[in-house]
């Protein structure tokens, strides 16, 4: 049985296969790396974020699956950073939207020999 998603997915690969280098960028987040939670050298280690780091992981798998799945299609996770948005209203924290957005754009510009099921976080490889 296939999840409503790997459904999506299938649908669009007819459109994807059209496309010299498709890319598919998922944002992610340091709260959904095991490497970082456990490492109390990072900040994520002292941040307590149960379903959201539960949600984030959940993307990061998804992103490793699409990518076996569909070789030809380049899928990476990114963690753009602690960024100041609708999400953090209670925060006066967090770098400007432009500074989160390079990550994002970096992998969305990737050339055919691109990396495919990593985690990007700044301008290096985030641990899952």
């Amino acid at each position: 049985m296939q999840s409503a998603s790997s459904e999506s997915l299938r649908r669009l690969y007819p459109f994807w296969r059209t496309q010299n280098n498709p890319v598919v960028v998922n944002v992610s987040s340091a709260l959904g790396s095991f490497w970082a939670v456990t490492n109390p050298e990072r900040r994520q280690f002292h941040f307590p974020s149960i379903v959201y780091g539960a949600s984030k992981a959940a993307v990061s798998m998804l992103t490793v699956q699409y990518a076996k799945t569909f070789p030809n299609i380049k899928f990476n996770a990114v963690e753009p950073g602690f960024t100041a948005t609708d999400l953090t209203p209670w925060s006066s924290a967090g770098q400007p939207v432009e500074i989160g957005a390079q990550v994002i754009v970096r992998m969305a510009c990737i050339g055919p020999d691109g990396p495919t099921g990593t985690f990007q976080e700044g301008a290096d490889e985030l641990a899952w």
